[in-house]
């Protein structure tokens, strides 16, 4: 009896159980070469190894840039200030009376800018100039006093034109200077043609245009009788006297 159980066993391992050894073999290496091809991970405990040796920052921190300091503009030293020349009282023609010029302005000041179209009233030669700071003999009167205008000289019947476009504002007849007729431009300019013929060919709203005939020369002003036929020329700026030649140039 025993030595049929041995030989049953030498029968078990020289057969069958040589199979069983290697398949158990080749099964041991497949899973070895399994676990080798595997990638190796990290494991829980090297994870907070990691996050405890990198901190994250809290915020993004922008290095700030220093404002730009602007140079402060030096203070300027105070400009002198000019006092205004006094005022001079003189005799005015048209009224003969005495009456305050104002002190003419430096040569510095800017001009007065006559409108662009300006036609002469007339033409002939200026026998009286224009005058507001210096006083003038005048002859008729025998004293002196200023001329707020020109005097053109031309034969009595002469006609007279509108220096520029405008409205006429006033005909009428003035103590010292006779007939005249005052035409408003743009820009607050005047004119004003005295010493004509009664009865001016313009009425007062009237628009006229530049070289528009508005009347003729007469010998209607007092204050300029014993002087040669002639048109008494004026022109204002917001009711200040400008020269007329000035504005005719």
């Amino acid at each position: 009896m025993a030595g049929s159980n041995g030989r049953a066993k030498r029968h078990f391992f020289g057969g069958t159980g040589l199979y069983i050894a290697l398949f158990l073999g080749v099964t041991a290496l497949a899973v070895a070469g399994y676990w080798t091809l595997l990638p190796k991970n990290t494991t829980d405990k090297d994870a907070e190894n990691v996050s405890s040796q990198v901190e994250l920052p809290l915020e993004d921190e922008t290095p700030q840039m220093p404002e730009a300091e602007l140079p402060q503009e030096a203070a300027k030293p105070a400009e002198p200030v000019e006092e205004p020349p006094e005022d001079l009282t003189v005799m005015d023609e048209a009224t003969g009376v005495e009456d305050t010029v104002p002190a003419m302005e430096s040569e510095t000041d800017a001009q007065p800018v006559a409108p662009r179209l300006v036609v002469a009233p007339l033409v002939g030669e200026e026998v009286a100039a224009f005058s507001v700071d210096e006083l003038k003999y005048n002859e008729t009167l025998g004293d002196w006093r200023t001329h707020d205008g020109i005097d053109i000289a031309a034969e009595v019947g002469t006609q007279v034109l509108a220096a520029c476009s405008g409205v006429v504002t006033a005909v009428r007849d003035d103590d010292m200077m006779g007939t005249l007729v005052t035409i408003a431009h743009d820009d607050g300019y005047e004119t004003t043609y005295a010493n004509l013929r009664s009865s001016p060919g313009v009425g007062e709203g009237q628009y006229v245009s530049a070289g528009e005939v508005i009347g003729a020369v007469g010998s209607s002003s007092i204050a300029e009788f014993s002087m040669p036929a002639h048109l008494h020329f004026s022109v204002s700026k917001d009711g200040v006297p400008c020269d007329p030649a000035e504005f005719l140039n």
